[in-house]
């Protein structure tokens, strides 16, 4: 075996603020600023903001085996809010389908309460984030798995909800913001304002509105377990959380 297949796969660090810029800022910056016809014009400035995302997520997704969500979202949200520029849709199509898309999502966390894996499950209540198996073993001895279940169901519902909020923000959003007519540079303009405006005006109460239901439910743990959130985490994080403990000791024992 050679040394380039026996090397590790560098591991991969949360880049939160370089994702936005690439993801989200520099594509809406392009799309507002050099989209008329005396730079790229409407077709190119689509084109080159949609590199971006595209291209940084293909390279997380090569060089780390991770697909990057904002990523993701910054090329959906470039290609089809762009995409009805070029095809001169009447810009009522922008509110609908900004309006749609969390809709959808927020219709699928609720149809997947139904089903064995909720959505909650998925991302809030699984092995990378907590201790599952030493939860259950808990719930199943004092006999809380019903009422776990229905706080789990509740959080189901709050999940949704965030949802349903950034439907109707993107609506009132899209409604207010786009008004010129498709396919114009000042169309072109208006969408990468929406975009930027979107994201302390609905992202930022969406994230808040997720720690909110994290929250919820790491208190229910807590009253049903008696566990503290150090002694839930996944045992991975749990041992990231002792060394850098254990390093901070460390440093400061050295401080004068």
């Amino acid at each position: 075996m050679t040394p380039q297949e026996i090397r590790p796969r560098p591991s991969h660090k949360p880049r939160p603020w370089v994702d936005l810029l690439v993801s989200i800022i520099i594509p809406s910056v392009i799309l507002m600023k050099l989209s008329g016809d005396e730079y790229l014009g409407s077709v190119m400035a689509l084109v080159i903001g949609l590199a971006f995302p595209l291209g940084w997520g293909l390279f997380e997704l090569v060089r780390y085996r991770k697909y990057n969500f904002i990523a993701v979202l910054g090329v959906i949200s470039v290609g089809l809010t762009g995409g009805i520029g070029l095809m001169e849709l009447d810009a009522g199509w922008l509110a609908i389908k900004e309006a749609a898309v969390p809709a959808v999502i927020g219709i699928a966390v609720l149809i997947s309460t139904r089903t064995r894996y909720p959505l909650v499950k998925t991302l809030l209540y699984n092995p990378t984030v907590l201790d599952v198996e030493k939860i259950q073993a808990v719930l199943k001895e004092r006999g809380s798995e019903a009422e776990f279940e229905s706080r789990l169901l509740k959080a189901s519902y709050f999940f949704s909800l965030t949802f349903l909020f950034s439907s109707i923000m993107n609506f009132v959003l899209a409604k207010w913001i786009v008004t010129s007519a498709s396919g114009t540079q000042a169309f072109n303009e208006e969408l990468g304002r929406m975009t930027l405006v979107s994201y302390p005006m609905i992202a930022i109460p969406s994230m808040i509105m997720m720690i909110a239901i994290f929250y919820y439910l790491w208190r229910s743990i807590r009253r049903l377990t008696g566990y503290t959130l150090e002694e839930v985490m996944a045992p991975h994080l749990a041992a990231k959380h002792e060394n850098s403990e254990s390093s901070d000791s460390g440093s400061s024992r050295q401080d004068p």
